[in-house]
């Protein structure tokens, strides 16, 4: 049985197509979002002009870092492009529902193709590249190491435009590498094969992909190693995989892998601790301090039983990366000897807790990070735990002094987990929010656009209005 489905206004689809006419529809309909998508590029090149940074602003720069808790600073485009104020970037991404990073890279991207790609800005506005593709060349001319001069962001440009955009990953890494070369942005390597692309630019790394934590609680690990290295930790993984299997294990080749890189790092974190003589600390029993410090946060429903026991739900929540964690994992981790478990009281959300003065104590503090989960601005996924927690009445510091009501008490209601950014940016500008229920807040910008920011996300309040095409 075939049900026929009602379409939506403007996106009407003659039944009677066939297959040539439907794959000329589908063609015609990507035309349209490529045109859509220049023209959003275009845009957000103006608002940047229109927002140079002030005297109170610091220039918008993404912060990034190789691995958890390591933050750096860069430009969200490269050299010869204008600066923008850093607080402009958070109204451009409420409207366009992103988050402040996205829409940093969006304003980066437009940028980079104006200032310092503009053949290629040239072909993406004439419809002749797709943006999709011009912005993975910016994203590499913006990010590459050491930094593109202008000129040599000119000459990948020019190799670029030249076949029309399309190029793949590898073609446009090769690219950026010649052009640190040809321009003398690093030392050339004379060892190096002079046929190669590539540069003497020292690629090692080790990632740790930790914001992105699968449901399964496993994370990504990314690295670039010296060959000699590499083997080195290729046999490494193939005895402990071994070692494993011999002992009576009967997980995956992959899955044994993996547990033997954990080894690895248990192992030589525990030599570590057992050399340095520290003081006391928890030992297993072969004498060894517990060697994994790695700190998990999960969340799970518990309730008592007739007992006296604790009984916890066998599903629960992992803090890091906001992801679904069952007891089993738990439990599986709890019976690794290494594993130092800790077991915090049970958090009260809906209580109204209160403290005198301005700071925040911990109870508090775990009580809204627990409530709000994340930055509660809109879009805004940066975990509460590494988030400031924002009186949303400002506390009057000189309230008491003068025989006055506090205004902003230090009390729950009154507190949400705002990053520091988007803390500055409450403090900073015209952006106001409201409580309007427990972990409920309504936000408004300086533009008037409001949003609703609870527990399940961001909703925009405003009712989308899009303006009538302008005649010739």
């Amino acid at each position: 049985m075939i049900e026929r489905l009602e379409a939506v206004p403007g996106t009407e689809v003659d039944d009677d197509l066939t297959a040539a006419g439907l794959l000329a529809s589908i063609r015609s309909a990507r035309t349209a979002e490529d045109a859509a998508a220049a023209r959003q590029l275009d845009l957000a090149a103006r608002w940047a002009d229109l927002h140079p940074p002030e005297s109170i602003h610091s220039a918008a720069t993404f912060t990034s870092g190789r691995g958890i808790g390591m933050e750096v600073e860069e430009p969200i485009a490269g050299e010869g492009c204008p600066t923008v104020a850093e607080f402009c970037v958070a109204e451009l991404g409420t409207v366009l529902g992103i988050s402040t990073v996205s829409a940093k890279r969006l304003i980066g991207h437009a940028l980079e193709l104006r200032h310092r790609l503009p053949r290629l800005w040239t072909l993406v506005q004439s419809g002749r590249v797709a943006p999709w593709r011009a912005r993975l060349v910016a994203e590499a001319t913006i990010h590459a190491t050491p930094s593109l001069t202008p000129e040599a962001a000119g000459w990948v440009d020019a190799q670029v435009a030249a076949v029309a955009g399309r190029i793949g990953p590898a073609q446009l890494d090769r690219l950026v590498a010649e052009a640190i070369k040809r321009h003398e942005l690093a030392a050339y390597d004379p060892a190096a094969d002079p046929e190669d692309g590539y540069l003497s630019v020292d690629p090692r790394h080790v990632t740790v992909h930790g914001e992105d934590v699968h449901f399964a609680g496993t994370v990504r690990i990314e690295a670039e190693v010296d060959l000699a290295d590499a083997l080195d930790v290729d046999r490494a993984l193939v005895h402990g995989a071994e070692l494993r299997k011999a002992l009576g294990s009967t997980e995956s080749l992959d899955v044994r892998r993996a547990q033997a890189l954990g080894d690895l790092a248990r192992t030589q974190t525990a030599l570590d601790l057992h050399s340095q003589g520290r003081a006391a600390t928890p030992s297993t029993q072969d004498g060894l301090p517990a060697a994994r410090e790695v700190v998990l946060h999960a969340h799970f429903d518990a309730r008592s039983v007739e007992d006296g026991d604790t009984v916890f739900g066998p599903t629960g929540r992992l803090e890091e990366g906001q992801r679904l964690l069952l007891l089993e994992q738990v439990r599986s981790w709890c019976g690794d000897s290494r594993t130092k478990v800790t077991v915090q009281p049970v958090i009260d959300l809906n209580a109204h807790l209160e403290a005198p003065g301005y700071e925040v104590p911990d109870r508090i503090r775990e009580q809204i990070i627990l409530r709000d989960t994340t930055c509660v601005f809109p879009f805004c996924t940066r975990p509460a735990r590494g988030c400031d927690v924002d009186h949303v009445i400002e506390y009057d510091h000189d309230a008491e002094a003068e025989g006055r009501p506090q205004p902003g008490p230090t009390l729950t209601p009154n507190l949400g987990a705002l990053c520091r950014f988007h803390h500055r940016l409450k403090t900073h500008t015209a952006w106001h929010y409201d409580v309007i229920g427990p972990g409920e807040f309504e936000w408004t910008s300086p533009h008037g656009h409001r949003y609703r920011r609870d527990p399940t996300g961001t909703t925009p309040l405003d009712p989308l209005v899009i303006p009538r095409p302008q005649r010739p």
